[in-house]
């Protein structure tokens, strides 16, 4: 049941993020004590405003509480994936070539589970990532054995 209303609300997010030009990001229900919790994190080129979000949860909100596929109450948050988001996709290594990320596989590649970088990119399934701290060593990772990815937070760099 959870799966069905899962879906149900990814499908309603994704009209309504795709009708705006908005990338949807992630989609999470989770079970409360008052209810459910669905949270969409939603995105834009150039980064995404208070007044973008606040769009999005009014329409979906109104397409959820008509449609219901929700069989409890619930709670909606709509926010920005933040500057540590997460990575999902093949096209989101390459969107974010070139920016510093962490990456975690489910089975070792070449001995290790844990890698932190500069995103080169993905080839053939593939991403790249340049091992600055250990002069510029270039791993690669099969995007299918890739448990997480995020983006981490860079202070102090001055936007070229």
């Amino acid at each position: 049941m959870a799966g069905q209303a899962l879906e149900a609300v990814k499908a309603v997010a994704q009209r309504v993020t795709d009708s705006r030009g908005f990338e949807l990001v992630e989609v999470e229900l989770k079970r409360q004590r008052e209810g459910m919790l669905v949270r969409l994190y939603v995105d834009k080129e150039g980064g995404i405003g208070l007044e973008d979000l606040q769009s999005v949860s009014e329409e979906v909100s109104a397409i959820l509480d008509a449609e219901d596929p929700i069989r409890s109450s619930y709670t909606l948050e709509v926010s920005s994936p933040g500057l540590d988001r997460p990575l999902h996709t093949e096209a989101d290594y390459r969107r974010f070539a070139g920016k510093l990320a962490k990456l975690s596989s489910y089975e070792p590649v070449d001995g290790r589970r844990h890698w932190t970088g500069r995103l080169a990119g993905v080839e053939d399934g593939v991403v790249e990532i340049v091992l600055e701290t250990e002069g510029g060593q270039v791993a690669r990772v099969p995007f299918a054995k890739l448990s997480a990815g995020r983006l981490e937070v860079e202070f102090g760099k001055k936007a070229k």
